[in-house]
């Protein structure tokens, strides 16, 4: 998950670790080419002003810089933003989105991916984030519900049981940290309820298997959450069980549930 901008020593995935690289990789593996097509359907190009909140590794950001130019402008926050490389276009900043102020009334577009589901302010932030689109702005959100991640194929009954035990200690590591693992689905109705209209949700989910970048992030989770999910009753020999059935070519899982959630904001004179 991109590394959201919650309180320091709050956030499951704390950045200072050996595994946010890898971290970075594979959710760029996994989701920009989705995120940034929906991206793309908003129009955004040349001359748009955009903010990317938990910006990460910065590829998405990345990506809207090159939309945008050369007289557009993207600002990327994070409250570790050294992962994310300069460029044109680019202003990179050192921002907690819960504590820091956004300018108001100052971009045409917002995008967050796995940011909120993490923070316990998540709908003070989401109307802090709608106050800082102009008139008829766009924000995507784009969200996990990861409440449902069963395994489909194991090599026996104990595999599946060993992954079960990791998906519900790593749910239990989540909660522990304050964040809203199945926050996915209820983000449509939170965006409407922060006053965005033209609601437009799209949902994906896919199977993972060996080497495919979703499943290589779970295996990333499983070093990366260690103390957490050992607090939650994992030992490091289930761990490193559950690393050797996420390589076994056999083995196949539903991934969770991605809710990319677009809305609008209204314009100032009450028109939609």
């Amino acid at each position: 998950m991109h590394r959201t901008e919650a309180a320091e020593g709050h956030y499951a995935f704390a950045d200072a670790t050996a595994h946010v690289g890898e971290q970075y990789r594979c959710l760029s593996a996994a989701y920009d080419a989705r995120t940034c097509a929906r991206l793309a359907e908003s129009g955004v190009g040349p001359g748009w002003r955009c903010l990317e909140v938990g910006a990460g590794g910065g590829t998405v950001s990345g990506w809207l810089a090159e939309r945008v130019a050369p007289d557009g402008h993207v600002t990327a926050t994070d409250l570790d933003p050294r992962h994310i490389g300069e460029q044109p276009c680019l202003t990179v900043l050192r921002h907690d989105v819960v504590a820091d102020p956004l300018p108001a009334a100052a971009y045409d577009l917002i995008v967050q991916r796995l940011v909120l589901q993490h923070l316990p302010e998540r709908e003070s932030v989401l109307g802090k984030l709608v106050q800082s689109l102009k008139p008829g702005g766009l924000l995507l959100s784009e969200e996990f519900d990861a409440s449902y991640e069963p395994p489909l194929l194991t090599p026996d009954a104990e595999s599946e049981r060993l992954y079960r035990t990791f998906f519900d200690a790593k749910l239990t590591a989540l909660r522990d940290a304050g964040a809203d693992p199945e926050w996915g689905r209820k983000s449509p109705a939170a965006l409407r309820a922060a006053g965005l209209v033209d609601i437009d949700v799209r949902m994906h989910i896919e199977s993972r298997s060996a080497g495919s970048p979703s499943l290589l992030l779970q295996r990333n989770h499983s070093r990366h959450l260690r103390d957490r999910l050992t607090a939650a009753g994992m030992t490091d020999a289930q761990l490193e069980g559950v690393r050797r059935l996420m390589d076994d070519p056999s083995f196949l899982a539903a991934s969770s549930v991605m809710y990319s959630v677009r809305g609008r904001r209204p314009l100032q004179d009450g028109t939609r």
